[in-house]
C-alpha cells in the first residue's frame, strides 16, 4: 500500500553515512583500474590517486554545505534546482539518476569480471545473470528498510577495510623497492593523465546527498561521516596501491584485470587471490547498493517538484520507502546489464558527474550571494568563493579532456532534458531558484518573492527537529512594520496603538495612553538596539506582538543610543505566564550571534520574520 506522503523517516546514523559514502567509491577505482592506468603512468600512479583526492575536495566540501542546509531527497538534484531554477534542475535529475543508475549497473558486471578470474569457464551470459541477480536482492532490501540496507552496507563496508588492511599490512614487508623504478616513466605528463582518469573513482563520496533526508541530525552526521570515508578511502587507495606496484611488474599489470588479487597471490598464493577477489566483490556489491539507494531520490526529489508524474513520488505506508521510485531505478539498471554497452556509457556517465560537480560549486555561489535569510548550513565551505571557482575550472578541464564523444552525448542528453521540461514539467512548476533572489536584489523590492525563503525556513525547522510553540505561530501571523524614517516614541506608540485597535477592538487612543503610562513608569528600551513595550488590555486569552524594524533609530530617551528592534506585546491579564514566556524567547532570540546584524541587512517583511522564527532558542513545546 503506498501513501501519497513526501517526508521519509530519519533512519541513518553516522555508521551508515561513512559506510554508503565510503562503499560508493571502493570498486574498480581500486581493484581494476590500476592495471589499466600503470601502462600510462608507471609507479607514478601512486601520486595520481592523490592528486585525484584533492581534486574531489571542492565537490566534496560544497556538497556538505548544501546538504546541511538542504537535507532533501534528491541531493544534487534538488540543490541545482533551487539553486539555478527547474530548467537546469530538471537536467540535472535526470543526469544524476543515469548516471548513478549505470555505475552502479556497471559495479554489478564487475562482480563478473573478479568471477570469471576465479572461474574461467564463467560466459558472459552468466556474469549477466548474477549481476542481475544481484539488483533484485538490492531492490527488495532497499524497498523493505532502509535502515536495513544502511545496516547491510556497513558489515560489508568495514568487512572490506579489514581485508583491505590485512593486504596491506602483509603485503608491504615484501615490496620490491626496485618496482618503483623509474618512477615517473611518463614524467608529469602521465600522472596528469593518470589522475583524470582515476578522479571519477572518488565521485561516489558525495553519494550520501542524494539520501540526506534519511539521515538522522543532517547538520552534524553528513559532513562527519563524509571527510571520514574521504580521508579512510583515499588512505586505502593509496597504500594499497603502493602495495600492489611494489609486488607486480610491469607485464604482470599488462596481463590482469585484477592487479589487488594478483598481489596477494604473490606471497599467499591461491587463499590470498581469493580473499582479495572476495574483497572486490564486497566493494562491488557495496558500490551496488549505495548507487541503487541515492539514484532511486532523484526520481522521487522530481515527482515532489512536478517534474514527474507525481505516483512516482509515493511511499510505501509498511515500510516508509519510496518503492515507485526504486523499480524504476532497478528495471533501469537491469535493462542496462542486460542490453546496453556499458564501458561506453559510463564514460558518459563520468561526464555528467563533472558537469554536477561543477553546477554544485556553482550553486554554493549562487545560494550564498543570493543572500537568502533561511539560508543557513551548519557546515560551510572553506575558502568561498576561490574553492569553488577552482573546483569549476578543473571539472570543466577534465570534461573536454573526456573527449568529444561523452560530451556531445551529454549535449544530446541536455537537449532532451530540455524538451521534457518545455513539453511537460514547465506549466506544472513554479518553484524558485537562489538565481532570482540575486536578480532581485538589483531590482524593485515591490517584486520580491518568498517561496523558496519559507520552503528553506521549513527544511531547517525539519534538519534541526525543531517543535514549533505558541510563540512561533504567534509570529508567523504577527504585524512586522519596517521603518524607514526617523521617528520618536511617541508616533511609534501611535503606530502600535493603530495596529492593536484592530487586534483587540479597541481605541487607539486609550491603548496609546495604556503605552505613555508603561513607558512613564520606567522605559521599555532595556538595552542598546532593543525595546519591547508591553501592555495589559481587558478581555480574555488574547495576546499579540507588533514587531517593528527601524534601520535609522526611533529615539526613546536621551540617554539611550537609537532603538532598531521593537517587541511590542499586548495580552489580556490571564496571559500573563505566556508574557512572561515571550520575553524569555525574544531574550534569547537577540542573543544570537549576529542577530542585531542580519536584522538591519535583512531586504523584507518575509526575511525578518524567518530571522525570529529560525534564531536558537529554547522551545516549551506546544501550548
Amino acid at each position: 500500500m503506498l501513501k501519497k506522503e513526501h517526508g521519509l523517516k530519519k533512519q541513518l546514523g553516522i555508521l551508515e553515512v561513512f559506510s554508503i559514502s565510503t562503499g560508493a567509491m571502493i570498486s574498480s577505482g581500486l581493484f581494476i583500474l590500476p592495471a589499466v592506468v600503470y601502462s600510462k603512468g608507471g609507479p607514478s600512479i601512486i601520486i595520481a590517486y592523490l592528486l585525484a583526492a584533492v581534486l574531489v575536495v571542492p565537490a566534496m566540501l560544497s556538497k556538505a554545505e548544501l546538504a546541511t542546509a538542504m537535507p532533501k531527497s534528491g541531493g544534487v538534484y534538488f540543490f541545482i534546482h533551487r539553486s539555478l531554477g527547474p530548467l537546469f534542475g530538471t537536467f540535472a535529475g535526470f543526469a544524476s539518476w543515469f548516471s548513478l543508475s549505470l555505475k552502479s549497473a556497471f559495479a554489478l558486471l564487475g562482480i563478473g569480471v573478479i568471477l570469471g578470474a576465479i572461474f574461467p569457464a564463467f560466459s558472459t551470459g552468466m556474469v549477466k545473470i548474477i549481476a542481475v541477480g544481484f539488483t533484485v536482492f538490492f531492490t527488495a532490501l532497499n524497498i523493505l528498510s532502509v535502515k536495513e540496507s544502511g545496516k547491510f552496507q556497513v558489515i560489508l563496508v568495514f568487512s572490506l577495510i579489514a581485508i583491505l588492511l590485512l593486504y596491506i599490512a602483509t603485503g608491504i614487508e615484501r615490496v620490491d623497492i626496485h618496482r618503483y623504478v623509474p618512477f615517473m616513466p611518463m614524467g608529469w605528463l602521465g600522472v596528469f593523465t593518470v589522475t583524470g582518469m582515476i578522479f571519477v573513482s572518488f565521485g561516489g563520496l558525495t553519494k550520501i546527498a542524494s539520501i540526506a533526508e534519511e539521515v538522522k541530525n543532517p547538520g552534524r552526521n553528513i559532513p562527519r561521516g563524509m571527510f571520514a570515508a574521504f580521508a579512510v578511502v583515499t588512505l586505502l587507495y593509496i597504500l594499497t596501491v603502493f602495495v600492489t606496484v611494489g609486488l607486480l611488474g610491469k607485464v604482470d599489470f599488462q596481463n590482469t584485470l585484477t592487479p589487488i588479487s594478483l598481489g596477494a597471490s604473490t606471497y599467499a598464493g591461491k587463499a590470498g587471490f581469493i580473499l582479495l577477489s572476495l574483497a572486490a566483490m564486497l566493494a562491488f556489491i557495496t558500490t551496488a547498493n549505495a548507487g541503487l539507494l541515492a539514484a532511486s531520490r532523484d526520481p522521487l526529489a522530481m515527482a515532489r517538484d512536478n517534474l514527474l508524474p507525481s505516483f512516482v513520488a509515493r511511499v510505501s505506508i509498511m515500510f516508509n520507502t519510496p518503492v515507485v521510485s526504486i523499480l524504476i531505478t532497478s528495471l533501469f539498471m537491469i535493462s542496462a546489464i542486460v542490453f546496453l554497452d556499458l564501458e561506453s556509457l559510463v564514460k558518459v556517465a563520468s561526464t555528467m558527474k563533472l558537469i554536477l560537480f561543477s553546477f554544485v560549486n556553482v550553486s554554493v555561489i549562487l545560494m550564498r550571494e543570493s543572500k537568502i535569510v533561511s539560508y543557513k548550513p551548519a557546515f560551510k565551505a572553506p575558502l568561498y568563493p576561490y574553492l569553488q571557482i577552482a573546483g569549476t575550472i578543473v571539472y570543466i578541464f577534465l570534461i573536454v579532456e573526456l573527449g568529444k564523444t561523452p560530451l556531445l552525448i551529454t549535449l544530446g542528453f541536455f537537449i532532451i532534458s530540455i524538451l521534457w521540461y518545455f513539453l511537460y514539467s514547465r506549466s506544472r512548476n513554479l518553484r524558485e531558484s537562489a538565481l532570482i533572489h540575486i536578480v532581485e536584489r538589483v531590482t524593485s523590492k515591490e517584486i520580491k518573492s518568498t517561496t523558496l525563503t519559507n520552503e528553506l525556513r521549513e527544511i531547517l525547522i525539519e534538519r534541526d527537529e525543531i517543535t514549533e510553540d505558541r510563540f512561533d505561530r504567534i509570529i508567523k501571523q504577527a504585524k512586522i512594520i519596517d521603518i524607514e524614517e526617523d521617528m520618536d516614541v511617541e508616533k511609534l506608540f501611535h503606530l502600535l496603538s493603530d495596529v492593536f485597535s484592530k487586534e483587540f477592538s479597541l481605541p487607539p487612543a486609550a491603548l496609546y495612553d495604556l503605552l505613555q503610562k508603561r513607558e512613564a513608569d520606567s522605559t521599555t528600551a532595556i538595552h542598546a538596539g532593543l525595546a519591547i513595550p508591553h501592555i495589559i488590555v481587558d478581555g480574555k486569552s488574547e495576546f499579540e506582538i507588533v514587531v517593528v524594524r527601524s534601520k535609522k533609530g526611533i529615539h526613546f530617551t536621551e540617554n539611550i543610543p537609537p532603538v532598531h528592534i521593537v517587541f511590542a506585546l499586548a495580552g489580556t491579564r490571564d496571559e500573563r505566564n505566556f508574557h512572561l514566556q515571550a520575553l524569555m524567547a525574544i531574550a534569547q532570540i537577540v542573543q544570537n550571534s549576529d542577530f542585531n546584524h542580519n536584522w538591519l541587512k535583512a531586504d523584507s517583511i518575509n526575511d525578518l520574520r524567518n530571522l525570529l522564527l529560525l534564531a536558537q532558542r529554547l522551545r516549551k513545546g506546544r501550548v
